[in-house]
């Protein structure tokens, strides 16, 4: 396995299945970390269904310069160099592509995209545990995978099927982000677990991995989504905006808890002497 480039850290924001708020929690977390200092790249490895375009309020029609006839050039929103699919085809273009195809195409982007000197590079994972998953780690070196999913029973039995498959491919697991965790109501301040709760933390006992973030169910995200302006872009002061940048400072603190881990394990050698 190898790193891209001049990338410090891959991070991949992953889930069990979709409608879990995957694609919007990558952004923002992206986002998060830009806030803090770094330098992030977002890449949509989601080649059936390309969210990033939209979601990070990118121009529809804009297309990436083509460096030495080969590298894509990734196109810069809020502060964050992007790259996705969905700026290679029209948005109304169906990618009715079998796995081989899929794959030529993700292992493409990942390779020709001319990132910058990055910190990190947050990858929004396509839904489940298929062929792009497969890929991605078997092609770089990923520093660790961020499993989201609700508090509903049927997204947490997905979401252990996320875990099983990123151990098995020996991809440390950073931690368990419970989207959706809880509604407030902007009227009245009543709190309602809408999907259930506790089941990140049943997930955390489960399988040993901490629960890094919890966020909100909040109209402001997705409406602030929808118009390509994220809520940590658009909302500094926002409870969303907090809940997120929590997210990115927990992020960080398991990649550097990883870090010295690795640092401390004994160099041993055998010799015949």
């Amino acid at each position: 396995m190898k790193k891209l480039g001049n990338i410090k850290q891959i991070l991949c924001v992953a889930s069990g299945k979709g409608g879990v708020g995957k694609s919007t929690t990558a952004c923002n977390l992206a986002l998060a970390l830009k806030q803090q200092g770094f330098s992030v790249g977002l890449l949509d490895a989601d080649i059936y269904g390309p969210s990033l375009p939209m979601m990070m309020g990118v121009v529809p029609g804009t297309r990436p310069q083509i460096r030495d006839q080969k590298f894509m050039v990734p196109i810069e929103a809020h502060g964050v160099e992007c790259n996705s699919m969905g700026f290679l085809v029209d948005e109304r273009t169906a990618m009715v592509w079998r796995a081989p195809m899929i794959i030529s195409a993700f292992n493409q982007i990942l390779a020709d995209t001319a990132w910058s000197a990055l910190d990190y590079l947050v990858v929004d994972m396509p839904p489940g545990t298929g062929d792009i998953q497969l890929s991605l780690a078997q092609s770089v070196r990923i520093s660790g995978a961020v499993i989201v999913t609700t508090p509903q029973d049927v997204a947490l039995l997905d979401a252990r099927k996320g875990i099983e498959m990123f151990r098995k491919v020996d991809v440390p697991i950073l931690g368990v982000v419970e989207n959706m965790s809880l509604h407030v109501c902007p009227n009245c301040g009543h709190e309602e677990a809408i999907f259930g709760s506790g089941g990140g933390d049943r997930l955390s006992q489960d399988y040993g991995v901490a629960v890094i973030g919890r966020l909100p169910l909040d109209i402001t995200i997705r409406e602030r989504t929808d118009r390509g302006n994220p809520v940590v872009a658009s909302e500094p002061t926002h409870p969303a905006t907090a809940a997120y940048l929590e997210l990115a400072r927990n992020v960080v603190e398991q990649i550097q808890r990883q870090e010295a881990t690795v640092a401390a394990q004994p160099n041993i050698t055998i010799s015949d002497d």
